[in-house]
C-alpha cells in the first residue's frame, strides 16, 4: 500500500490559517453585520487600494507558486482587497477578475476608473457642480481628493473636477473620503 507523507506542520497550519481567511472572506456583510478585518493587517475587508507598480502578477493563488493568471501593467489601477492571507491579498478588479498579489505591490492611494461600464464620456464639473468644466473618458484612473457621499473631487492629467460618486468605480456607494 503507498503512504503518502503528511505535509509538514508548518505548511499544514498554513494551510488552516488560508482555509480560515476564505471562510471570512466569505462571511455576510451588509446591514446588522458587523465590518470584516483583514487577519494580517486589521483594515477593513472589503476596500479599495491602487496597483503600486507598472508590472503586478496577478496569482491563482497566496504564493508565487502558483500560477499567474494576469499581469497589470498600469500603476495606479484602482483595485478591492477581499481577503488576507499573510503577506498576501485576494483583489478583484472593476472587470470582476479576482486573484493573489503581494501586499508590497498595492499602495493605500485611493484611485477611481471612470465609469468603465458606460460607453460614452461622463461629465466633470467646476466646484460649484453645476458648470461643465470636461468630458472624462471612461476608463480613465482619477486621483480621488475627496467624496462627500453623492460627488467627488478627482484630480488626474490635465483634470481637476468633481463628478457623481456613482460614476466612478473604486469608491463605495455613500463612501466619504476626506
Amino acid at each position: 500500500m503507498d503512504e503518502k507523507p503528511f505535509p509538514s506542520p508548518r505548511r499544514a497550519a498554513a494551510a488552516i490559517r488560508f482555509a480560515v481567511a476564505a471562510l471570512l472572506a466569505c462571511a455576510p456583510t451588509g446591514a446588522g453585520a458587523q465590518q470584516q478585518v483583514g487577519s494580517a493587517s486589521g483594515l477593513p475587508l472589503p476596500r479599495y487600494v491602487s496597483l503600486k507598480s507598472d508590472r503586478v502578477n496577478l496569482h491563482e493563488g497566496p504564493s508565487k507558486e502558483h500560477p499567474t493568471l494576469w499581469v497589470y501593467e498600469r500603476a495606479g489601477l484602482p483595485v478591492e482587497i477581499t481577503a488576507e492571507f499573510e503577506t498576501w491579498r485576494k483583489i478583484r478588479d472593476s472587470e470582476g477578475t479576482e486573484g493573489w498579489v503581494l501586499h508590497s505591490l498595492l499602495s493605500g492611494r485611493r484611485t477611481a476608473l471612470v465609469a468603465p461600464w458606460k460607453k460614452e464620456p461622463i461629465l466633470a464639473y467646476a466646484g460649484d457642480r453645476t458648470t461643465p468644466l470636461a468630458k472624462l473618458s471612461p476608463g480613465v484612473v482619477a486621483n480621488l481628493r475627496r467624496c462627500d457621499g453623492s460627488w467627488c473631487r478627482v484630480s488626474g492629467d490635465g483634470f481637476d473636477a468633481h463628478v457623481k460618486q456613482e460614476g466612478l468605480w473604486g469608491v463605495y456607494p455613500g463612501e466619504k473620503i476626506e
